[in-house]
């Protein structure tokens, strides 16, 4: 019998729970398969990305980073976060200039967010039936979609209770 989407692991925000440092692991693992690398300041970016555990601003990352190492060049956070989003590795959110981690690091896809205008929560909320719509309605309108992130503001359930 098919799962509901509430049953569905990548619907479920409970299987998007990940440590920070289990994330970077996985990370890892996928970089070595791609045969691509993981350089320490990309780690370090991702880490930072992944302990946040919320969207995550570039100047944020920057702040963070010059805390860290003593100084970061606005370029170099540039370049580590232009190379996990190739790899997939985190997402942006336009309409926040933020960026999340994936919580699928081994596979590429295309993800609506339910973004918090309360607590700045995002969930990322894989379904492809969502996905299938999409990508069907552009085709039919002889649009050619390469990428999809659709971002749905409002209020999750705790900042609605409140």
């Amino acid at each position: 019998m098919p799962k509901t989407a509430r049953e569905h692991d990548c619907t479920n925000p409970e299987h998007h729970v990940h440590d920070a440092g289990g994330y970077l692991q996985a990370v890892e693992k996928a970089c070595e398969e791609r045969g691509v690398r993981l350089t320490p300041l990309r780690a370090q970016v991702l880490g930072l990305i992944a302990a946040a555990g919320r969207p995550v601003k570039a100047y944020d990352l920057l702040d963070s980073m010059k805390a860290l190492n003593g100084s970061s060049a606005p370029p170099t956070v540039y370049r580590a976060l232009d190379f996990l989003l190739e790899q997939g590795f985190i997402h942006r959110l336009a309409s926040m200039n933020a960026f999340v981690g994936c919580h699928h690091p081994h596979e590429r896809h295309s993800v609506p967010f339910l973004i918090c205008d309360g607590c700045q929560t995002a969930i990322e909320l894989e379904d492809e039936r969502i996905t299938r719509l999409l990508d069907t309605q552009a085709k039919a309108m002889g649009f050619s979609p390469r990428a999809q992130t659709l971002e749905v503001h409002g209020l999750c359930a705790h900042c609605s209770a409140a």
